[in-house]
């Protein structure tokens, strides 16, 4: 069997196989890349407050206590999500996962979003983020809306199998010759063109198109996914030396100061004035350091700056940003960037939403090139060349005299 023929029959195949879970990916991910523009156009009512004429806004830990007392006691608060713009909300985020469970509801056994207004909080939404729809998709995306044990592998295969058939794919693209190149790069139809010949010129010009794109995001989704891929590429970014990961640090268990988020945040606001959004973790014991994520909002988050303090006494224990990383650390700080387009910006993020929905559509137009040659197949008549039909010689009818 010649060599074109068999990698066409391994793509046809694998792509049988993964296609389904392709094409969820592919819509998928077209929401998933524009999510931060999206949420506050959908949810104004929780994110966004009334700023009122010279009030001040309350204490961050007066505001944290009445999200605790609104979620209750069981649900111990993590994070803080405290935007510096005037008219938004603070946010609160409590989550619970079971790593061994084989859905996504027994998985996530629960996940709340506190929303509070600075000025007078009050409780805006208690949001059962488990199921809001922004958070389904990217679970979705995930894990198909599984268990990571489970959906976590069918995903991580498929997009294995993907990375493979847009490398066959494109040696299947591969023009013989000038003439043939010609309808590789461009649809000429004409109104006479059928629609077979449509869907094919779909599937074969705009994978070609962006293939290149549709490996950044599948490699770095792997990146995501496998911690090996991303050490790979760390290596190879280090120039062949493996990332060496910063000391960790803690908070000092003999100071007897009580935790004042306020102070650390006050902190943390000096310390990176170009951020418009900080992401605080709160302590779940008095050895934890409190780490903060300071990021622009609009702009990539590998470019955010990352403190840690001291629970206690509120002083930083260490500050990074970009420019502080080795070559590998700034790779790993920009996959996710790369992953969803953000890393060119709106441009970047446009790109990446073309090419999930080419993405999503080639298991489509893939499938009905199948389908079609499969019927084809079935409807020729197989004649063996060897056998001859009888003659039947015509009896002329007996007249009765």
């Amino acid at each position: 069997m010649p060599l074109k023929k068999t990698i066409l029959k391994i793509h046809r195949w694998l792509g049988l196989t993964s296609g389904l879970v392709v094409f969820i990916l592919g819509i998928t991910g077209c929401i998933y890349a524009f999510i931060d523009e999206l949420k506050p156009m959908v949810y104004r009512q929780r994110m966004f407050v009334e700023v009122p004429a010279g009030k001040q806004r309350l204490p961050m830990n007066v505001i944290m206590e009445n999200a605790q007392a609104a979620v209750g006691s069981g649900y111990k608060l993590q994070l803080a999500e405290v935007p510096t713009g005037a008219d938004r909300s603070v946010s609160f985020r409590t989550l619970k996962v079971n790593p061994e469970a084989l859905t996504y509801a027994a998985y996530m056994e629960y996940f709340y979003r506190i929303y509070v207004d600075p000025y007078t909080g009050k409780v805006l939404k208690i949001e059962n983020t488990k199921w809001e729809f922004f958070n389904t998709v990217v679970n979705l995306h995930i894990n198909l809306l599984l268990g990571p044990k489970i959906g976590g592998t069918i995903v991580n295969w498929s997009v294995l199998i993907f990375v493979v058939m847009l490398v066959s794919g494109i040696v299947l693209w591969w023009p013989a010759n000038k003439a043939a190149a010609k309808q590789r790069f461009r649809f000429k139809w004409k109104t006479s063109t059928k629609w077979k010949r449509k869907n094919y010129d779909l599937h074969n010009i705009l994978g070609f198109y962006a293939m290149i794109i549709l490996l950044v995001i599948s490699v770095t989704g792997l990146a995501i996914s496998y911690q090996w891929v991303s050490n790979g590429i760390q290596w190879i970014a280090n120039g062949g030396k493996s990332t060496v990961l910063p000391a960790p640090v803690f908070s000092d268990t003999t100071n007897v100061n009580v935790y004042s988020l306020e102070k650390i945040l006050a902190d943390a606001v000096v310390k990176a004035p170009e951020g418009t959004t900080f992401f605080v973790s709160i302590p779940k014991n008095d050895k934890a350091a409190v780490s903060v994520f300071a990021r622009r909002d609009g702009k990539p988050l590998y470019k955010a700056t990352r403190m840690q303090y001291d629970q206690h006494a509120g002083t930083m224990l260490t500050r990074r940003t970009f420019a502080d990383m080795s070559g590998g650390e700034r790779i790993n700080a920009m996959n996710y960037d790369i992953h969803v387009g953000a890393v060119l910006g709106m441009p970047g993020k446009i790109l990446a939403f073309l090419a999930s929905l080419i993405a999503a559509s080639l298991p489509v137009t893939g499938f009905y090139i199948w389908w079609g040659r499969r019927n084809k197949k079935q409807a020729t008549p197989q004649v063996n060349k060897n056998s001859h039909p009888k003659k039947v010689r015509q009896q002329q009818p007996v007249t009765l005299k």
